[in-house]
């Protein structure tokens, strides 16, 4: 039969027993067509847990009669043949250290060493045995280096993809492939918008095992190739290209906004890595999606039992970090202290302090859990575990024994003894805006005349620093920063830079809402100034007029 003809049949098979069936029927077949029928089979019944029928397939007669040809012919086939029925029989998992795949191997080593294989035969071994052998696979290595003196722009987008797995495989020998990955990086800038959604996440991945942060033009394009496919990839496509985004320090509006179409209706069918990865993605970003945090509240709230520790504190650290409660927060927080119940001592210990910590956050109290964390034993196993007891791990440790000792009252456990507190917050993620502070403290200077009527980041004895603080008597006239007798009110001024609020939002992160929320209990009068009040106050008489209405609201015949 001519082989166009046969493929075009074969195509149209879909078991095992019709490929048999029809392979049966003809009397003479070349070893392309054969191979070619070995990978059909290898599709038809592969599935995602593995080859169905295995021991009916490896014994069926006809199946047998190919692999004796491939045996002990094997000298005698074409490239095409011989590589591609390799591949086909480790699909179908005939043992890896038999005669046949050994033969194949060897036949196939021995045309790679006198150098009888094109590009497409070096791609096709290589993929092969990136099914069947691990890193240190030396024939990688020696496929490597003949890719080298290939012209890779003539590759397929197949051919690009398995070169990048293989170079990943060879992470380790980086340097010794250095030109041909910087080549394959270039050529692959030409074709991305030809890359397949598992083609496109291959890559990325690749190029985050590579660490190919130099490849800033290729990321971007890669990630804004990505935008289109976000309904078509799968969970672990999906989940290489969130990590990714992350390891690059790449966000697009246009990406979150299909996440935000996609995800929350598939939510429910992905598996908890993708669920949690998601969510990894949109706290280290700041997103705060609502859309995709109320479908990843009622997905935890039906299937959080699925979820294995690390994916429980990935997926709920966020509600707290950006500072959100979803509809259903009651449901919520009662199942993940059902967990906490019972699975308790299966987190690992930072893990549990910063799903504690982040609870706090959002005003949900683990007033159940404090006495342990506070324990002599869980600080001896923070401080046993990387990165043991640092700046901000016991910077979490004081704002829980703090929210405890401010807001709940009732909690009567062990408390955190004072070798373990910080003096002051370490806020990694809302540091103060030196910009915004200069304009906000030129308005003040400008209002109040003299430099002494105010201070700047004052360390109190509550842990927390004040950005401005401006001190009252009884009558309501501004008194001297440096004087501490006759105060009767303190004013809190938050001058809050786009960095203390989610990304394009005016919503406050969960460390700046606590900060504020404690200052106002421990006797501040909290005034907000946020970044999008003032941005359009260009000058200091505007600026001036702002702050006297937000500071002195009832306080007239101030004249800038």
């Amino acid at each position: 039969m001519d082989e166009q003809m046969f493929f075009r049949k074969l195509k149209g098979l879909h078991t095992s027993k019709e490929i048999f069936g029809f392979l049966s029927s003809l009397e003479i077949i070349s070893d392309v067509m054969a191979s070619a029928a070995l990978q059909r089979i290898s599709e038809v019944e592969m599935d995602g847990s593995g080859l169905n029928d295995s021991e009916g397939i490896l014994e069926n007669e006809i199946f047998r009669a190919l692999c004796f040809q491939f045996e002990y012919e094997s000298s005698k086939l074409t490239n095409t043949g011989l590589l591609s029925a390799l591949q086909a029989l480790i699909k179908l998992r005939v043992d890896p250290r038999g005669s046949l795949i050994t033969n194949l191997l060897s036949e196939g080593q021995e045309r790679l060493k006198k150098g009888q294989l094109t590009t497409k035969n070096l791609c096709d071994f290589g993929e092969a045995l990136l099914e069947l052998e691990g890193p240190t696979c030396v024939i990688l290595g020696q496929i490597l280096s003949r890719m080298q003196g290939k012209d890779i722009a003539k590759c397929s987008p197949s051919e690009m993809v398995t070169v990048y797995r293989m170079l990943q495989r060879s992470v380790g020998e980086g340097e010794q492939y250095h030109d041909l990955l910087n080549r394959m990086n270039n050529v692959t800038l030409t074709i991305v918008s030809q890359l397949s959604p598992r083609f496109l996440s291959i890559v990325l991945n690749s190029l985050v095992v590579l660490r190919q942060t130099q490849a800033v033009s290729l990321v971007i394009a890669l990630c804004k190739h990505a935008v289109k496919h976000v309904p078509y990839f799968t969970d672990d496509e999906l989940v290489h290209v969130l990590e990714a985004f992350l390891y690059f320090g790449h966000r697009q509006q246009i990406f979150t906004e299909a996440l935000e179409r996609h995800v929350p209706k598939s939510l429910f069918a992905m598996r908890p890595e993708a669920v949690s990865t998601v969510m990894k993605y949109c706290c280290q970003k700041m997103i705060l999606s609502k859309p995709i945090f109320d479908a990843v509240a009622e997905v935890f709230i039906s299937g959080a039992d699925g979820f294995t520790t690390e994916q429980i504190a990935e997926c709920l650290v966020p509600f707290g970090t950006l500072n959100y409660l979803p509809p259903n927060a009651p449901l919520l927080f009662g199942k993940l202290e059902s967990i906490l119940r019972t699975r308790f001592g299966q987190f690992r210990p930072h893990t549990l302090l910063n799903l504690l910590h982040s609870c706090v956050l959002i005003q949900r109290y683990p007033v159940n859990f404090l006495a342990k964390i506070f324990s002599p034993y869980f600080l001896q196993q923070l401080q046993a575990q990387p990165p043991g007891l640092d700046r901000f791990v016991t910077s979490q440790l004081t704002q829980l024994f703090l929210t405890a000792t401010l807001e709940c009252p009732f909690y009567k456990g062990p408390k955190l003894l004072p070798k373990y507190q910080v003096k002051a917050f370490l806020m990694r993620g809302s540091s103060l805006d030196v910009h915004l502070l200069n304009r906000v403290k030129t308005g003040l200077l400008y209002l109040l005349k003299k430099r002494i009527y105010f201070a700047t980041e004052v360390s109190t004895p509550y842990f927390y620093t004040v950005d401005i603080e401006i001190k009252l008597d009884e009558e309501g006239f501004v008194l001297p920063a440096t004087q501490h007798e006759e105060v009767h009110r303190r004013l809190a001024l938050c001058v809050d830079g786009p960095n203390r609020f989610c990304v394009n939002s005016h919503h406050l992160l969960g460390e700046e809402a606590i900060k504020q929320r404690h200052l106002k209990l421990l006797g501040y009068e909290v005034v907000q100034i946020p970044f999008f009040e003032i941005e359009s106050l260009n000058n200091c008489r505007r600026m001036a007029a702002y702050l006297h209405k937000k500071i002195f609201p009832h306080v007239y015949g101030f004249r800038c």
